[in-house]
């Protein structure tokens, strides 16, 4: 049986534990916090066909070492250099030379955290994305230092599991998602501070219009089908007036100084303590599941008739 082991039992290290348990892999899920386990193993196992609390084939542990024999380790543990450094530095210790390593980062360079490891052919950046066991895409980031075959292998991996991987050819900030995605909200955060329109109709013209259209057509797809000429036409008037800010909007620092973190805290752009928006929330997940069905059937579709 495969076996990996995930650093980290919030969750995104629970979502990636539940897809891979759903392919027939045996997960691991190592946290320091007993707190953090505890709730990751209500999580795993009732997102578990029938929430059967006896499979043998997932465990949480308190220290690294239960990841010695892993196959494969996936780190999602938390956004700091120096805590994910210390964390492979000691697994490289732990595992085989064979184990192939793997950051969940979404934002700390690979070729930074290869730099301290002594076999950073074996390391390689596999960006998931929140919910982990339902979006398909995962990026997948070499750093200057990783071997060919490991980039093969979790491409490899991740299409056993029904992922969507893509390879990257540089290591840059962001990566490609969250390049897109910083990009988007700024502008939306800026039409908010600027009050062009309310949060919720800001995100009403997003989704229904661009959201609609990206599901099926990626931007630079939509861009020739639109005509490349009428693109560059419009933005050679559009572009000096997007927002172009080089530090996070004023709007967003205050909200992050009044702890209105979003739904963590009950108040963000939205206020999530009612009723209504907290249904949202549970509604959201059943309908991702759908949506990737559908697309799913539509690319099928599509791959037949060419």
């Amino acid at each position: 049986m495969k076996r990996l082991s995930i650093i980290g039992a919030g969750n995104m290290g629970s979502a990636i534990a539940s897809l891979f348990l759903l392919h027939g892999w045996q997960a691991r899920l190592i946290d320091p916090s007993e707190q953090a386990r505890l709730s990751s193993r209500r999580k795993v196992l009732g997102a578990q066909a029938g929430g059967s609390e006896d499979d043998s084939r997932i465990s949480w542990h308190a220290s690294l070492a239960a990841a010695h024999d892993a196959e494969l380790v996936i780190e999602a543990a938390p956004e700091n250099l120096e805590l994910k450094t210390e964390i492979f530095r000691q697994l490289e210790d732990i595992c085989s030379p064979q184990t192939i390593l793997a950051s969940n980062t979404s934002g700390i360079p690979i070729n930074m955290l290869a730099q301290a490891l002594s076999r950073p052919e074996r390391f390689i950046g596999a960006h998931f994305f929140t919910p982990a066991d339902i979006i398909p895409l995962v990026e997948i980031v070499p750093s200057l230092l990783t071997a060919p075959e490991t980039g093969e292998y979790m491409l490899a991996v991740l299409r056993g599991t029904g992922k969507l991987p893509v390879l990257l050819k540089q290591d840059i900030p962001g990566f490609i998602a969250n390049r897109l995605q910083h990009a988007l909200a700024r502008e939306a955060i800026s039409l908010l501070e600027k009050g062009v329109a309310s949060a919720r109709d800001i995100d009403t013209v997003a989704k229904w219009s661009l959201g609609v259209r990206l599901a099926l057509t990626g931007p630079l797809e939509q861009r020739d089908i639109n005509g490349l000429d009428i693109h560059h036409a419009i933005a050679g008037y559009l572009y000096e007036n997007l927002e172009s800010s080089r530090q996070p909007l004023r709007i967003l620092a205050e909200k992050v100084e009044q702890g209105r973190l979003g739904v963590k805290s009950g108040h963000g752009f939205y206020d999530w303590d009612q009723p209504e928006q907290r249904r949202s929330l549970q509604r959201k997940d059943a309908a991702l599941r759908r949506l990737v069905s559908l697309l799913r059937e539509s690319e099928t579709e599509g791959h037949a008739e060419q």
